[in-house]
């Protein structure tokens, strides 16, 4: 099954069904393969593009206007773009934005990303919808010569993202600290100068705008590696453990991260809060399991219920994994779910301060609704030292 456009084709995606899209390249050129997924999401192209839980994958955007309003430093989750590439149903227009100082092109070229647009997004994630989260090889050559039967073997050579721990891929390679608060008219960013509480957050492919809700929360932050040890973690004596989001299978990464967080929770009583594959290591850790999502959730006008409260929260979610609340144990119990789907997005521990969250709290791109769950640990700290 073929698809083409005019004019000519420099781009070419191939499925490891055999099914080829083309399209007009731009960003850099060469060839990446990873799993596709599809994200809703309407603004923040380059926040998802540089979010660190989308490595080893290609993001096909739903919202056909991106790259409208350009790139700029201070909207990157982290240094340089992670997601493998990029597809869009038009071509980016020139960048009209007073926040700008780049285009998406040449961000992309700039950062070694590949990009295709002029492709049918649509049909795209009806099929990832129905099928699953394909395999597929992306090529963008401007001469538009494709060996197709090589592009398929490569995505279906692909051995997928489950087994695989990216997120030592990710990760910081030394400790550093924080302080850095959220984005306000009309200063931007500001530092965090009175901090009440230090906290100890753990690197599994961080976005920073994670690590500017903890400091606006109150927070001095030290972020370590994510094969941080426990008694790495409880030599800067915190108040409290964060453990961030990230990319690949939870079980893969749960290989180190488990023991360190079952380490933590068997010798302190410190508050603990879990974004995220934070929030699948934490599962993982107190005896549940993860599972791979057939499509996986990305973007950001999720509904999420919470059980104690029945609010419903809009939210903006990044997972392919799945913590499975069936197999929760007893004592802890399942405080937030999906209102697409009614898979789990949250737990705690009954008789601690010991919660996650499947979904995005700090947002960019997406609604605030979620910023409590900040407030919340700060609380658990604050009521610990009291």
């Amino acid at each position: 099954m073929v698809e083409t456009v005019s004019p000519k084709p420099t781009a070419c995606l191939a499925l490891a069904d055999g099914t080829v899209f083309y399209g007009h390249g731009f960003g850099a050129t060469g060839r990446c393969v990873a799993e596709l997924c599809f994200n809703t999401a309407m603004t923040g192209y380059q926040e998802i593009m540089t979010d660190p839980s989308y490595a080893g994958q290609v993001v096909t955007f739903t919202f056909p206007h991106i790259g409208n309003t350009g790139v700029t430093p201070e909207d990157d989750e982290t240094a340089d773009p992670v997601a493998a590439g990029m597809v869009v149903k038009w071509d980016p227009t020139l960048a009209s934005n007073w926040r700008a100082t780049e285009e998406l092109k040449s961000w992309l070229t700039r950062t070694g990303r590949i990009a295709i647009g002029g492709v049918d997004t649509r049909r795209l994630t009806r099929a990832i919808r129905q099928q699953g989260a394909p395999h597929v090889a992306m090529e963008h050559n401007p001469d538009g010569n494709f060996d197709l039967e090589t592009l398929v073997a490569a995505a279906r050579a692909w051995p997928g993202l489950e087994g695989m721990d990216l997120a030592k891929d990710v990760t910081c390679a030394q400790s550093y600290r924080w302080d850095e608060m959220r984005w306000a008219w009309p200063d931007g960013y500001s530092r965090q100068e009175d901090p009440k509480h230090k906290v100890v957050a753990i690197d599994y492919g961080a976005k920073r705008n994670i690590l500017r809700c903890l400091a606006s929360a109150g927070c001095d932050i030290t972020v370590l590696p994510a094969t941080a040890t426990s008694d790495e973690v409880l030599a800067h004596n915190p108040d409290g453990v964060f453990l961030s989001n990230g990319p690949g299978d939870p079980a893969a990464t749960g290989a180190y991260a488990v023991p360190m967080i079952k380490d933590i929770l068997d010798k302190t009583d410190l508050p603990v809060f879990g974004i995220c594959l934070g929030h699948q290591m934490l599962a993982l850790a107190l005896g549940a399991k993860t599972t791979k999502m057939n499509h996986g959730h990305h973007g950001a006008n999720h509904p999420v219920k919470e059980h104690g409260t029945g609010k419903v929260e809009i939210t903006s979610m990044n997972h392919g994994f799945a913590v499975d609340a069936q197999t929760l144990p007893e004592g802890v119990e399942e405080t937030h779910v999906s209102l697409f789907d009614g898979s789990n997005c949250g737990i705690r521990m009954k008789d601690r301060p010991v919660y996650s969250v499947q979904h995005h709290p700090e947002a960019n791109p997406g609604p605030q609704d979620s910023f409590y769950l900040f407030e919340r640990f700060a609380e658990a700290m604050a009521a610990r030292k009291a």
